[in-house]
């Protein structure tokens, strides 16, 4: 550690239950050294799995495979089929082995471990097919199983008639003036972040903070103001509130890495430790949300959607999306139904917002020359004013800098679905030309991380590129795909699915994409421009020191600690 940098250690707040719990780490203040192993999978974030042989397998791997080819070998006519061995699960995350697989059988295959296969998608034909072409062939099967514990009947988790309902409800929420207003709550969050930053530096002396744990503060903050009205202040403070948001963060990325449901078993809530403190936690959560969804309603203003749409937030002291959902006439909701639906934009868009940050910063810091070109822009369009709708607009390149960030590192890295009724999958680029018919009850794994970094549909694809995204891509005699065209959603601030055809799917796509994309891609657009514009950031220590940890997003090991300094 460089002697003359200051160690800036997060609130109490975070170290107590964000470092530990999030991401299983140490309290104390120096964390990388004598690192306690997380049980969440890891690899060096460098490192790059097609690059390594596989080990050999052992003989649990071998008969795994071959009860997987006893009981559902060939169900799917001639789909090649991926071994994946045991060790493949626990070795490294998932997602690295689907690409391996990727590579190996091409875009469409069955993977099998043991009595269960699942399809493994890495194609925008397919992957169109599934979430708009078909979606309401589709649930999100595994997925729910998993969350609905935590979300009830939130719109990911939710069975298609309470999600279509939902939807309805909640998307008109997420209008123009009510993101405009949430530009002053962004920027107002993150200038408490950028001001601690500066109490503890003294004129160009570096200070070295973990600042994927600042971020995950900071975006807490955020969806604290903007969907609930309620301040957490988790960047300067510490509160039950706070610790039990964290701790069901966490049971929720145990749960999407663990591969035995353990935690339905009945007197599971009882006797497992882990399980009472989650129920505990959670109660503590749903205690607040109660709170908050009860005094929303004692001051309920009723009135037509279009009438809420018209509202003047930028006066309103309450512009929250709680108080929109409360105010809409005509949808009588009960509180259980509303707070699964706050309880599910906690946590996804809690999650998504601190990684994006966090990979946006480790990308910069390995490219020194795309920082500064980045801090230049920030200097032209920034002033005194502070942000608004039209600033950010004019950050074109910090814009690209966020979805190439999301195009490297995807947050989710899979988006899952499980058939509902019999539907047959094109055959995809370079797969079965008369497609794959596939039963119900089939999972699928949509895998974004290799659509993203697909060689047949990027160029450079494990490059970060920013720039990429404003230059066309013809389809190149990929029959079905239509290439990458910007024009095709033109006034779209940010590339999208439709934009790139499904080859790009940072928030999915079709009729059950995130209702909460401009908010997240917002909030990070600013929250990376004011860093920017105050600090110069580097890492640490070297990028392959940083070690990568996945569960439903992905994110590090033990922090993203970087050294900060103020711009001269």
């Amino acid at each position: 550690m460089n002697s003359s940098a200051t160690l800036l250690q997060p609130p109490t707040a975070f170290t107590g239950r964000g470092r530990q719990r999030l991401h299983s780490a140490h309290a104390g203040p120096t964390p990388l050294s004598s690192p306690v192993r997380s049980s969440l999978l890891c690899v060096r974030c460098q490192s790059t799995s097609v690059e390594k042989p596989k080990e050999k397998r052992n003989i649990i791997d071998k008969a795994s495979n071959l009860l997987t080819n006893l009981l559902s070998g060939g169900s799917m006519g001639n789909m090649p089929i991926a071994e994946g061995a045991v060790t493949d699960l626990f070795d490294r995350p998932l997602f690295f082995s689907l690409y391996d697989w990727f590579i190996e059988h091409g875009s469409v295959y069955k993977l099998a471990f043991g009595p269960k296969s699942f399809v493994v998608v890495s194609d925008p034909i397919v992957a169109r097919h599934i979430l708009r072409e078909n979606a309401f062939s589709y649930d999100k099967g595994v997925l729910a199983e998993i969350l609905k514990p935590i979300m009830g009947k939130g719109l990911i988790p939710a069975d298609l008639d309470t999600w279509k309902q939902r939807r309805r409800v909640i998307t008109p929420g997420f209008h123009s003036l009510f993101l405009e207003a949430m530009v002053k709550v962004f920027s107002k969050c993150t200038e408490k972040t950028i001001s601690k930053f500066e109490n503890y530096t003294v004129g160009d002396e570096n200070i070295e903070v973990d600042l994927e744990a600042e971020f995950s503060n900071l975006a807490l903050d955020i969806i604290g103001l903007g969907v609930f009205n309620y301040d957490f202040g988790s960047v300067t403070k510490e509160s039950p509130v706070i610790k039990a948001v964290y701790g069901t963060l966490f049971e929720a990325e145990h749960r999407s890495t663990f591969y035995i449901p353990y935690w339905n078993l009945p007197l599971a809530k009882w006797i497992v430790p882990r399980q009472r403190k989650f129920h505990a936690d959670l109660k503590v959560i749903n205690d607040c949300l109660d709170e908050l969804i009860n005094n929303a309603k004692e001051t309920r203003q009723e009135a037509d959607v279009e009438k809420l749409q018209q509202r003047d937030y930028s006066s309103l002291e309450d512009a929250s999306l709680l108080r929109f959902l409360v105010d809409m006439r005509g949808v009588d909701v009960d509180d259980r139904q509303l707070r699964d639906d706050l309880m599910t934009m906690l946590i996804a868009g809690h999650e998504t917002t601190a990684a994006v940050l966090t990979w946006s910063i480790f990308l910069l810091a390995q490219n020194p020359f795309k920082m500064k070109k980045a801090q230049a822009e920030v200097d032209s369009v920034l002033d005194e004013k502070g942000f608004t709708m039209e600033s950010i607009k004019k950050l074109e390149y910090i814009r690209l800098i966020i979805v190439e960030a999301l195009r490297l590192y995807p947050q989710p890295p899979l988006l899952i679905r499980r058939a509902l009724k019999p539907d047959k999958l094109p055959g995809g680029y370079k797969g079965e030309e008369e497609g794959y018919e596939i039963p119900t009850g089939t999972d699928i794994f949509i895998s974004v991380y290799n659509l993203h970094r697909s060689p047949y549909f990027w160029d450079k694809p494990n490059e970060f590129e920013p720039e990429r995204f404003l230059v066309p891509k013809t389809n190149e005699g990929i029959e079905g795909w239509a290439g990458f065209d910007p024009e095709r959603s033109p006034g779209a601030m940010y590339p999208n699915e439709i934009i790139s055809d499904f080859a790009f799917l940072p928030f999915g796509g079709g009729p059950r994409k995130c209702v909460g994309d401009q908010f997240a891609l917002l909030e990070s657009t600013i929250a990376l421009a004011m860093l920017l514009q105050k600090f110069d950031v580097e890492l640490r220590g070297s990028a392959d020191d940083v070690e990568l940890v996945t569960g439903a997003t992905i994110h590090t090991k033990y922090g993203l600690w970087c050294k900060i300094r103020r711009r001269a």
